[in-house]
């Protein structure tokens, strides 16, 4: 990227899902100016804005609107469910529709509207194959041979599904990072705790791919309801409170449907200043 090129600031919008936080970047119009290096320096919490994610928007041909996801630490992921229904919500609000299609890198997911605040989105079919997630080598997914017999899972990105007798007693930031680097997973993995409150009610707490926790992960509850209902612990329909609050996950014949809030926080200009300054 020609850091001196940068002579005008670069528009976006803060947005979260029960806290878990989003820089959107909208490049419908414009070519993408999105790079590792930029992702990482706007996702610095003390020199940049701060996200969990960032998702820049492009047009698409075959559906409302295209999405690339960024992680904080430069890395990219197929798919994030809080920012879709983040994402859902700007289109629909800038369209006047109550349903869209959002096209992501693991494909085209359907949105409705139930209410002012409350989206739902089909997050599609779980990946139940090790290539898939994907895995180093096959092994059982319902019981990998890591200690604490987690399942695993993909839902565009990789899952790592513990169940615990109290999530809250887990040292998240100690336990997190090692699950995510484990050889097992070639492409690092989410990790998720889950708590049995019964067969419709979980609590989970996330370490999230790329070295964060966050106070809710979108993806990471549907494929924590797909582990433990192949685990025989809970039913398709299941409630999912995170620190950040609920979630509601239907794993229905057409995919994993994932319902919850969307927020607007607030606009912002990236300063010319501040993009010129960016290395790579």
């Amino acid at each position: 990227m020609d850091t001196n090129a940068h002579t005008k600031g670069l528009p976006f919008l803060k947005m979260h899902g029960l806290g878990n936080d989003f820089v959107i970047i909208d490049a419908r119009k414009e070519k993408n100016p999105v790079t590792a290096a930029m992702a990482k320096a706007i996702g610095s919490r003390f020199f940049g804005v701060g996200f969990d994610q960032l998702a820049v928007l492009h047009e698409a041909t075959d559906a409302d609107v295209a999405v690339d996801f960024w992680n904080s630490d430069g890395s990219m992921a197929d798919a994030c469910g809080n920012a879709s229904r983040c994402i859902a919500r700007l289109i629909m609000d800038e369209s006047g529709r109550d349903s869209i299609m959002l096209k992501t890198g693991f494909g085209i997911l359907p949105v409705m509207r139930i209410d002012a605040d409350n989206f739902s989105v089909n997050m599609g079919q779980p990946q139940l194959t090790w290539d898939e997630v994907p895995l180093a080598r096959d092994v059982d997914l319902i019981a990998l041979p890591i200690e604490g017999a987690p399942g695993a899972t993909g839902m565009g990105n990789p899952h790592c599904v513990f169940v615990v007798d109290d999530v809250m007693a887990i040292d998240l930031p100690n336990i997190g990072p090692k699950i995510e680097h484990d050889p097992l997973f070639p492409e690092r993995t989410n990790v998720e705790f889950i708590q049995i409150i019964n067969r419709n009610h979980i609590r989970m707490r996330v370490w999230e791919r790329g070295g964060m926790i966050t106070l809710a992960c979108g993806s990471g509850a549907c494929g924590a309801v797909v582990v433990a209902h192949r685990k025989g612990l809970v039913d398709c329909a299941v409630q999912v409170d995170l620190d950040g609050g609920t979630l509601h996950i239907d794993w229905r014949s057409d995919g994993v449907w994932m319902t919850g809030p969307a927020t607007l926080v607030f606009s912002g200009e990236l300063s010319p200043e501040f993009l010129s300054g960016i290395n790579g």
